[in-house]
């Protein structure tokens, strides 16, 4: 699964150890000697309840000088990830798994799980089931995923994510593309990945994957790569490359990411990530709230807090940095948050797994303490919907 990469454990420290051919990846705690001693003794005791893995090229970009720094947040463990709050499967995915490795919640859209592997592991991980023990809900073959897809011809959307599908070999990539395209009613093919941000030499080291890209996405039918950038300092110039060489070979792409404690909770950050995405050819799509996964609670905002960051991130931009909507990826549907005033926070259904609610409006009463919509009090709906 991981033949294009290199493996392998190392001791980490400050040093500039990866270079445009070598990307290690460090599954150990205590090899990261920036990190003091007693800290890795604690955190260790995290990773081993919710799996640790980075690489040496995604620990150079952390400060290790700031314990605050954003980076260090989304790939070191807290202690705090062992409270006791939220649930493995909070948007119960496994009452819209049809068979292993795919999930059809929505009529149109149909989720394949290509793998339970992904660069590096983000601590808020809402999937981070995937990567504990005695797991298999993503496929390893996804021939059984495909021919699902191949036998319901209202599905027009297949999203391949996982894990992240660009951990996988390219022959590998090509196969489920090639089957992907030989769907008639497959019209439109996402790629979830967080590669470009955790190592941008998976592609722009291999001209087979982007002699792919160009095959299967095609004038009239394009590949959308939904990248994973949670904060400007992942855009550095390997990367903002790397997104160069997805245009290049005709993708399109777009970026989403949760709304995070200490990474992207402050306006002012969020709106220059959206700024540089946009110049890039990369501009946002989704800003999510964070769902109550277990071990999630210390990178979780609340609803209210996290409306008030948004708006003024989208005050702050401009143009394609302003596209972005903020979403909630609930177990009935995803819900567009869509303002909040001094008595209500109004939402409407943007996507809904009973397609009677597709458009619905609602008004829930205003909790500031509020981080889910299982934690509101419905105020009331509107009788027509919203589209």
């Amino acid at each position: 699964m991981e033949q294009l990469l290199s493996l392998g454990k190392f001791r980490y420290s400050r040093r500039k150890h990866w270079s445009a051919h070598h990307v290690r990846y460090v599954r150990d705690i205590d090899s990261i000697d920036c990190i003091p001693a007693n800290e890795r003794e604690s955190l260790k005791k995290v990773s081993e309840h919710f799996p640790f893995r980075t690489n040496g090229y995604y620990l150079d970009l952390i400060d290790w000088t700031k314990p605050d720094d954003p980076i260090r947040k989304i790939v070191v463990p807290k202690e705090e990830e062992l409270s006791d709050y939220g649930k493995l499967d909070p948007c119960n995915e496994q009452a819209v798994t049809v068979a292993r490795g795919i999930q059809h919640k929505y009529t149109d859209t149909a989720i394949l799980l290509c793998t339970e592997v992904c660069g590096s592991n983000c601590r808020y991980c809402f999937r981070k089931r995937l990567f504990m023990d005695e797991n298999d809900e993503a496929a390893l073959d996804c021939s059984e995923g495909i021919e699902y897809i191949a036998n319901h011809p209202e599905i027009n959307n297949v999203l391949m994510t996982g894990g992240d599908p660009l951990i996988l070999n390219t022959d590998c990539l090509t196969e489920i593309l090639q089957k992907l395209r030989d769907i008639p009613h497959v019209k439109i093919i996402r790629i979830g990945s967080k590669m470009p941000a955790f190592n941008p030499w998976r592609i722009l080291n291999d001209p087979d994957l982007q002699d792919a890209f160009q095959f299967y996405s095609t004038d009239d039918t394009r590949i959308y790569l939904m990248t994973h950038f949670d904060h400007p300092n992942e855009l550095t110039e390997p990367a903002i490359e790397c997104i160069a060489t997805c245009l290049n070979s005709g993708l399109v792409c777009a970026n989403q990411s949760p709304l995070i404690r200490g990474v992207n909770d402050d306006p002012h950050a969020l709106a220059e990530l959206y700024h540089q995405l946009s110049l890039i050819g990369c501009p946002p799509y989704y800003l999510f709230q964070m769902r109550p996964t277990a071990g999630n609670q210390p990178y979780a905002v609340p609803i209210v807090e996290g409306w008030d960051i948004y708006n003024k991130a989208m005050q702050l931009g401009s143009g394609l940095a302003r596209r972005a909507r903020f979403v909630m990826s609930h177990e009935t549907g995803k819900l567009e948050i869509l303002a909040v005033d001094e008595r209500f926070i109004y939402m409407r259904y943007h996507q809904a797994k009973d397609p009677e609610n597709l458009g619905r409006f609602m008004a829930f009463k205003r909790d500031n303490s509020a981080y889910w919509l299982d934690d509101l009090e419905l105020a009331f709906e509107s009788s027509s919907k919203l589209t």
